[in-house]
């Protein structure tokens, strides 16, 4: 998580300057793309092509390291068919740069990287059918049993122990959790912290592992029209939170996400998980977790986006983006209880799956 004053803020001479000597490229259109702790900026050039420009926050390029795995990590996923970025190479035949500026305050060093364009637009911007969550579900499964086979010298770098952001990791949120004081939400958040304690963690070591992408959430998914005029995946996005875990939490912050963006959220949860294990199916004690995984999920978010707030306040409508809804979203799913829930989650997933099996044998 970036800290105070991390975040990049390069103008756009900066960008044209720094484009041209590290890439001979000469920008024509430079335009910001949303990000939580870094510069995402989207650069078209004159000699032709469409870019993304990530500048790494000066905390995360402090460990040249862990974005070296996540670079390789985007690389794999392309070579096997997945929509991902790739990095182009800078005029030294470099993946990233290390760049040391001053872009408001004082001189801190950032790694750069100049990556592929993938069109779409977020999946925050289309109506969510159940097929597009089928097929997030399933390209959320597809994409980690690959990163499961991926073989780098540094894969160790993922054991983050300290990634606020890891569900391995729920129990760090207990610092952060007196931000909500006074507010009806800490009880709630409380609440799930401690059914993650007595239901989730004696469990976890039947959970299967696996490397997680960590954020597969609304708006780091892309989409297009396809030829039925419905919508196909054409992008992932943001590997910086990347760690080692279990194939379970990738789908918990899938359903999590998605539930913002759809009208009635708990309906989410069952074309997601269909889609799911139309490529791993869930074992009885995975199955049996995901529900406090994905209420954890929603206090993750939740807290922190109040913490990078107070942090952050000029960044504060990117930040609440998931906040606004899933404060609402949160409060119902644990008003219903873990047994109503998944009973919709599972017989529908059910339903789905049978429906997408039959149609494959036809």
């Amino acid at each position: 998580m970036a800290t105070l004053h991390s975040k990049p803020n390069f103008s756009d001479a900066q960008v044209v300057e720094m484009v041209t000597r590290l890439f001979s490229l000469t920008p024509s259109e430079i335009r910001s793309l949303p990000s939580y702790d870094d510069q995402n900026l989207y650069v078209s050039c004159v000699e032709g092509g469409e870019y993304v420009l990530k500048i790494m926050n000066s905390a995360d390029s402090k460990n040249p390291s862990m974005i070296e795995v996540q670079t390789y990590a985007m690389s794999v996923l392309h070579q096997n068919g997945l929509p991902a970025q790739t990095a182009l190479p800078n005029a030294a035949g470099q993946l990233m740069s290390l760049e040391e500026i001053d872009c408001g305050h004082g001189v801190q060093k950032y790694l750069v990287r100049l990556l592929t364009y993938l069109p779409g637009t977020t999946i925050s911007k289309v109506p969510l059918t159940p097929q597009l969550l089928y097929e997030t579900g399933k390209m959320a499964a597809r994409m980690d049993q690959i990163l499961q086979k991926m073989e780098h010298p540094q894969l160790g770098l993922l054991e983050r122990g300290t990634l606020i952001w890891s569900l391995s990791n729920l129990l760090q949120l207990e610092a952060y959790v007196n931000i909500l004081e006074g507010d009806p939400l800490e009880e709630i958040v409380k609440s799930v912290i401690h059914q993650y304690k007595t239901s989730v963690m004696p469990r976890r070591s039947k959970f299967r592992k696996c490397i997680n992408h960590g954020d597969f959430n609304d708006l780091n998914v892309l989409v297009q029209l396809d030829e039925s005029d419905g919508h196909r995946i054409s992008g992932i996005l943001d590997f910086g939170d990347m760690n080692s875990g279990y194939y379970v939490h990738e789908l918990a912050i899938a359903i999590m996400y998605m539930m913002t963006e759809h009208p009635e959220p708990v309906e989410v949860g069952g074309p997601v998980l269909a889609g799911w294990e139309s490529v791993l199916p869930l074992d009885e004690t995975e199955k049996d977790c995901l529900y406090v995984l994905v209420l954890s999920r929603f206090c993750q978010s939740l807290v922190m986006a109040r913490h990078s707030v107070k942090m952050h306040p000029e960044n504060a409508d990117y930040l609440m983006i998931s906040s606004r809804r899933g404060v609402h979203i949160l409060r119902q799913l644990w008003e219903l209880g873990k047994e109503q829930v998944e009973k919709v989650w599972f017989q529908s997933a059910a339903q789905l799956g049978a429906i997408h099996t039959s149609s494959t044998r036809c």
